[in-house]
């Protein structure tokens, strides 16, 4: 009978760090698609600002529209919209998962893109595609 009652608290000892741990996760995870969701509307807004003044959204790969908004470009225009915590060695802004984000462009319209938690770029047709989108006036 101890043996039984001692495999039982076992079990349920194992099974409630394995709850813990799987909740910790999530909101981790969580954490960071929130942090996503902050930067990038930051960065939305500062790319609207920048093309107020200057005409055009920033041209060029993640890099360049990095330097574009901290005033490192031909038009010396600083928008407060990058934290230099968030860009790597490169100079290239980050997601929350340490990936460059990709910036898409169309007339008044702002894309970001993130790889997402599993660092892969994938096609939405994939089931276990994680990417994050985020684009004036919607949310993905």
């Amino acid at each position: 009978m101890k043996r039984l009652i001692t495999i039982a608290l076992v079990v349920i000892g194992v099974t409630g760090v394995l709850w813990v741990a799987k909740a910790w996760t999530f909101k981790r995870g969580d954490e960071k698609v929130t942090k996503f969701n902050q930067d990038c509307d930051n960065l939305i807004l500062g790319l609207q600002q920048y093309k107020e003044f200057v005409g055009t959204y920033p041209t060029g790969q993640n890099v360049d529209i990095a330097k574009a908004l901290l005033g490192q470009s031909q038009k010396k225009i600083l928008i407060l919209a990058v934290r230099r915590s968030d860009l790597n060695d490169k100079g290239e802004i980050m997601d929350p998962w340490g990936v460059p984000l990709q910036f898409y462009f169309s007339h008044n319209e702002v894309m970001i893109r993130s790889a997402g938690p599993n660092k892969a770029w994938e096609d939405s047709a994939v089931n276990t595609a994680d990417d994050l989108y985020r684009s004036t006036g919607k949310n993905n």
